[in-house]
């Protein structure tokens, strides 16, 4: 008899997922592409036909596709779909903008006047689309007849869930990521209504939800089964956390350290008052709508560009040439993300030779730093359990635990975190699970602290001009 499967669909800034896992939550199968951006007319946007070509010829192509019971999406944040359910068979009547595309910020002088205040919408003035809001009202100004065929904004992951089911739906986790569109209190900020984009919004349903079941046309473009349940979907930090959200039987303090492109930290029992606007602090909302003290850097990015400013190759750092940087005072400081993070805007300081010994010993240090500075902002107590791409890097995750010597650092027993966050919506609540994440070992590297001082020194001379 063939084993039940289910599916996720992982769509982040940098590499798309499809992920095949039985009921034992164990991976089978693995399926991944890399999502670019298109640099074309009328703005970069996000390959929208080819992730979606690539899912259907993948689906398509697997053993298993018949015996796929459950579908998930989930994806990265500040990202939206404006559609017309009458416009094809993508429904775009714009493309899919890309976060990171600064026009937007032509219209900042307008967006000011209306974006909801930080004290009640905890949702700081980022950088180009990375507030969603701001690239709603862009795309409003700059394509007012092409916006005025819009009969539904949808968020990411639920777009997706469309195209497979025909089913509009909102979703509070990628509401409440940043968008200057949701409040913590529940409900959508004046943004919304003094925009006029409240008609547009579908209703709110939870996460857990299913969505629909697979259409017919996907079924027998794909081979998926007719009763293929599509869940709502969620964000893709949110997915990693829910994990550790569901598996706190006691209210304690933790925070995850959710690692990809971006490094995002999620606070728990954390107070909002810590949260500050210049710091790239927020309150993201977990699955029960409720707000979570969030930090945030763009770790995965900055480690790649620091080890190509350096000279050198990406790679995974030995102990010795962490010890070494240590022992020469080798670093870099912020900022490499182009305006993000708690340092944003600062003019790096490259103070190490180029090209490196070994560049990511360099990065290694900085990101370890970084985390340390977010857990700090955050005043961060109890547990720290670390998932995704950090956990390839196994000295940075001990660089943060002897950095953090009053807080035990936990290690995700897998690096699929999200996946199997995003897993748990398909059975919310009835099945019993173990994180059993591993105690990471804090490292014993000699005169981390001077380093440590030496490096913020730097910044706050930085600061200071």
């Amino acid at each position: 008899m063939n084993a039940v499967m289910k599916a996720v669909l992982d769509i982040g800034k940098t590499n798309v997922k499809l992920q095949l896992v039985n009921n034992q939550g164990r991976l089978c199968e693995s399926y991944s592409r890399k999502n670019t951006v298109l640099n074309q007319e009328p703005y970069p946007h996000m390959d929208i036909s080819g992730i979606w070509q690539w899912l259907l010829e993948t689906l398509a192509g697997c053993k298993q596709a018949a015996n796929i019971r459950a579908l998930v999406v989930t994806t990265h944040g500040a990202t939206a779909a404006l559609i017309n359910a009458e416009a094809g068979e993508d429904g775009l009547v714009l493309p899919v903008l890309d976060y990171e595309f600064t026009g937007v910020n032509s219209c900042d002088t307008a967006y000011s006047r209306l974006r909801p205040d930080y004290s009640v919408s905890l949702s700081p003035d980022l950088p180009a689309g990375l507030n969603l809001g701001r690239q709603i009202f862009w795309l409003q100004q700059q394509f007012p007849s092409e916006f005025s065929r819009v009969t539904h904004i949808l968020m990411y992951p639920q777009y997706w869930g469309w195209r497979l089911t025909g089913v509009f739906a909102g979703e509070v986790t990628s509401l409440g990521c940043h968008t200057d569109l949701w409040l913590p209190g529940k409900s959508y900020s004046s943004l919304v209504t003094d925009c006029d984009w409240q008609d547009l919004m579908p209703p709110l349903r939870s996460a857990w939800d299913v969505l629909g079941f697979i259409s017919p046309q996907i079924a027998a473009k794909t081979g998926l089964p007719s009763d293929c349940k599509v869940y709502l979907g969620i964000h893709d930090s949110n997915a990693s956390y829910l994990r550790y959200l569901l598996n706190n039987k006691t209210p304690q303090a933790f925070t995850v350290i959710s690692t990809g492109t971006w490094t995002i930290l999620m606070s728990a029992r954390t107070g909002l008052s810590s949260l500050k606007a210049g710091r790239d602090m927020l309150a993201n909302c977990d699955v029960y709508a409720d707000p979570v003290a969030c930090a945030r850097f763009m770790g995965g990015r900055e480690y790649d560009l620091i080890c190509q400013r350096l000279g050198g190759d990406i790679q995974i750092p030995m102990m010795a040439d962490i010890q070494t940087a240590i022992d020469n005072l080798w670093l870099v400081t912020p900022d490499f993300s182009g305006g993000n993070g708690p340092f944003a805007g600062l003019v790096p300081v490259i103070d190490c030779p180029v090209p490196a010994v070994c560049p990511a010993a360099v990065a290694t240090l900085y990101c370890a730093l970084m985390i340390d500075q977010r857990l700090t902002d955050l005043q961060s107590t109890g547990a720290i359990y670390i998932e995704g791409a950090f956990l390839k890097n196994p000295l940075l995750c001990q660089l943060v635990a002897q950095l953090r010597p009053d807080q035990t650092v936990y290690l995700s027993s897998d690096d699929t975190g999200t996946v199997q966050g995003a897993l748990l919506l398909t059975d919310f609540g009835q099945n019993p699970f173990s994180l059993a994440p591993e105690v990471c070992i804090p490292g014993n590297f000699t005169s981390l602290d001077k380093y440590k001082n030496h490096w913020h020194g730097i910044i706050d001379k930085c600061s200071d001009k």
